[in-house]
């Protein structure tokens, strides 16, 4: 009976079992499907209960109750979640296929009922009632027979390719309820539907409920047969009306009579191409496409593909047109009225572009400025623009996951397009212009391909002189293009590609600085989005560096322009109900109109208590400070570690309290304190991941703060990572770090001895402000951060 052998219940992991008493009947419950009286189905096994039980029922050669379960979703139905109506079934063959898969053919034999459920199986056992068939009859149910058997052949006709044999099986059928079962078996229902037929004993409900869903299955055939021919006959229309016209073309060509609108298009075109001016290869491809054109006919569904070709190719500025030289001088005061700062990466593009000028047919590298949001990255790439008298077109690349977004599509299906570096340069009509290419960080791959791959040919200067689109087909010289990428990090850029590019890094702005842009750019630029005049609104300076200091904290000034956006919009409001005058904006109404400052000077308020040390954290959206808090409560000696951290930061904790452990005596610290002690160190703003070693200095300074009762100067800030010989390491984004203590108030700041190479790239105005603390080891910190340390005078730089 089974083509597998037999798998014992102790192989499956389960005990033994005990023999099934002689009213009970093995369940095996199956998902969307229903097995009829009379018919034969195969039934797969997947669930280790379910191969048990069927290979039970092999062994001792019983029949099996299946029953559909009321949820397929349900992997380990209960009792409660099957149907309490199913078929007892033979199990005809056993099959063990080569992928380990278990298969019955079942043939059903007879309904039955579930009385109830037995238990010591590790499968279901039921106690059944089987409900024999009816077999009075009358002349209704013998004409809902006939019925019911018209319908089925008729349905059977109405499929594509009706089997035979299924035609032949129902016309021999001489039982109603067979035929009943029979016809719901192939019907195409649900199998809730078919649970509910199999639910119906009496024959005539039963022959009426198939009848009435046979009857719609019809119905939808014959729409779908009428729907077919329909459109049968659209196509052999549309044909016939191909080669009409393109005999009605040959007869025009013969009489001397050929389409006047198309020659004149076929002749446009052609001297488009003649004034081009493409290089030979793309000119015989032109022309080639253009012989194609012109023997194809109008109608022809590949005619427009070819014309919006053509389109494309003498749209593109293939010429080079004529430089304009470079002016230094104006270039540099087109930055200074542009942007304000930024002295190294103006004088850096200062030297790109005197570069440019001496040296036309260079290879210039490319530049990538990289920096949080908001501090004028695509601006100076605008800037660049107009130093170089050039066009400007930009290409957004954030979110861009297909391959073919830079490549373009190939020329296989009507809609297909270049890719976007082709599509940019037809917008800005000239083969040099500045071409930015905005948030390259935020390239992703997907099945699709990687555009950060199809980017490497594009931004290579020893390849981008032919760069080919798959839907030109023919190369295009990008040499000549300058190339300006923004990211806001750089982690996220494939290596090779970040190879290839020249990084500027733009930190952020001071406060001084930001002020200064606001009052020359943001303000006026809000004005006139507002629809008002310069004499018409005045805002105060206190109130401007109010805005800043109390209302926005960020590395750019995309915020504050928007608040003074908000503020503006109340003097406009105010003006446009009739009031008379300038209105004189001051720091005192600000709250009145932006409401309480949501930012304060929380440094102070958190570092006022032992165990709380001030960090400084870098983001892609620039510096930050991070409060460092460490608590000691009754314990064993356990770390606990809290805020979201990862990896890398808790390994920083773990090996700052090794640290203050290995040193306790020299602080002053019981050593037997960590034995009856557990140490909680949490950052707070746990919603916010947060990873990285820079924090090792501030987790030691808290836990030193902690265990020695003295609390961390309130005006310093730290960063550093630290070894397990107590060394301070250096870490990266000092200028951020630095500009974000400045920002939040802080007045001095504790740096690694190590990162003294930075301390020229931070703004002039914040080292003036602020005082440095070179660390060379762990104890440097708490000598000069403890309360009532002193400070050693060869450790401060000013």
């Amino acid at each position: 009976m089974a083509d597998a052998a037999t798998v014992s219940e102790e192989a499956l992991g389960a005990a033994p079992s005990p023999p099934l008493p002689a009213d009970a009947l093995i369940i095996l419950p199956v998902r969307g499907m229903v097995l009829f009286p009379a018919t034969v189905l195969p039934v797969t096994l997947g669930r280790p209960r379910s191969v048990l039980a069927a290979q039970r029922a092999v062994r001792e050669q019983k029949p099996v109750g299946i029953v559909m379960q009321r949820n397929a979703e349900d992997a380990d139905p209960l009792p409660i979640d099957l149907h309490r109506m199913g078929t007892v079934a033979n199990i005809v063959r056993y099959i063990t296929a080569p992928d380990g898969t278990n298969h019955l053919i079942c043939q059903g034999e007879q309904r039955f009922r579930v009385l109830d459920y037995l238990t010591g199986w590790p499968f279901f056992v039921a106690r059944t009632e089987r409900i024999p068939e009816p077999s009075a009859t009358s002349d209704q149910i013998e004409a809902r027979f006939v019925h019911l058997k018209g319908q089925a052949i008729e349905a059977i006709q109405l499929l594509p390719q009706a089997p035979n044999e299924l035609l032949a099986t129902i016309q021999g059928v001489d039982s109603p309820s067979a035929l009943a079962d029979l016809v719901a078996t192939f019907m195409d229902a649900t199998p809730d539907e078919k649970q509910e037929i199999l639910e119906t004993v009496d024959i005539g409900a039963r022959m009426e409920r198939v009848s009435r869903l046979l009857a719609h299955r019809i119905e939808v055939l014959r729409l779908s047969q009428e729907i077919g021919r329909e459109t049968r006959a659209s196509l052999d229309s549309r044909n016939r009306e191909v080669l009409l016209r393109e005999q009605m073309a040959a007869i025009q060509r013969q009489l001397g009579e050929a389409d006047e609108g198309k020659s004149a298009e076929i002749a446009e075109l052609e001297k488009a191409i003649a004034n081009a001016h493409m290089p030979k290869e793309v000119d015989d491809q032109a022309r080639k496409e253009l012989r194609r054109l012109q023997r194809m006919p109008e109608a022809a569904g590949e005619y427009g593909m070819v014309r919006t070709y053509l389109d494309w190719l003498v749209d593109l500025p293939w010429a080079l047109p004529e430089e304009a030289p470079i002016d230094i001088a104006a270039a540099r005061r087109i930055l200074d009225e542009d942007h304000f700062g930024l002295e190294k990466i103006k004088r850096r593009i200062i030297e790109y572009l005197a570069v440019r000028k001496l040296a036309p047919d260079s290879k210039a590298p490319i530049l990538c400025f990289a920096g949080p949001p908001g501090v004028g990255k695509t601006s100076l790439g605008q800037s660049i623009a107009r130093a170089m008298n050039r066009k400007f077109v930009r290409v957004s690349l954030g979110g861009v996951h297909d391959e073919a977004e830079i490549r373009g599509h190939r020329r296989t299906y009507i809609g297909a397009l270049p890719g976007n570096i082709i599509q940019a340069i037809r917008k800005a009509g000239a083969r040099n212009c500045v071409m930015m290419l905005d948030e390259i960080d935020k390239l992703g791959a997907g099945i699709q391909g990687d555009p950060a791959s199809a980017m490497l040919e594009v931004l290579d200067p020893e390849q981008n002189n032919s760069f080919r689109d798959n839907y030109l087909g023919v190369p295009f010289d990008l040499s000549r293009i300058v190339f300006i990428a923004t990211a806001n990090m750089l982690d996220t850029i494939p290596g090779p590609l970040r190879d290839r590019m020249e990084v500027i890094s733009l930190a952020g702005y001071t406060a001084s600085e930001k002020f200064q842009i606001a009052r020359r750019y943001l303000v006026p630029r809000q004005l006139d989005a507002n629809g008002l005049k310069a004499g018409q609104v005045g805002i105060a300076d206190e109130a401007l560096r109010s805005i800043i200091e109390h209302y926005t904290r960020e590395a750019g000034v995309r915020n504050l322009e928007r608040e003074i956006g908000r503020v503006l919009r109340q003097a406009a409001m105010r003006i446009a109900e009739g009031e008379t005058g300038p209105i004189a904006i001051s720091a005192g109404d600000l709250s009145g109109i932006m409401g309480p400052p949501p930012f304060e000077d929380e440094v102070a308020m958190r570092t006022s208590i032992p165990g709380v040390a001030t960090g400084l954290a870098w983001t892609p959206v620039g510096g930050d400070i991070l409060f460092i808090e460490a608590t000691a409560i009754p314990g064993n000696g356990r770390l606990i570690l809290t805020g979201q951290l990862g990896e890398v930061m808790k390994e920083s904790a773990q090996a700052a309290l090794s640290i203050v452990k290995s040193r306790a005596g020299s602080y002053g610290i019981d050593a037997s304190r960590f034995e009856k002690t557990d140490i909680h160190i949490h950052v707070p703003a746990g919603a916010t991941p947060k990873d990285g070693p820079s924090a090792g200095v501030a987790m030691f300074m808290a836990l030193v703060s902690l265990l020695t009762d003295r609390t961390v100067d309130s005006d310093t800030a730290m960063t550093g990572e630290i070894s397990l010989r107590g060394l301070v390491l250096p870490v990266g984004g000092i200028k951020e770090k630095v500009i974000a203590a400045h920002r939040a108030g802080i007045r001095r700041v504790m740096l690694p001895a190590r990162n003294r190479r930075d301390f020229e790239d931070i703004p002039e105005e914040v080292r003036q402000q602020l005082t440095f603390v070179w660390l060379e080891r762990v104890d440097d910190a708490v000598s000069s951060a403890l309360e009532k340390a002193k400070q050693s005078k060869d450790l401060v730089a000013e």
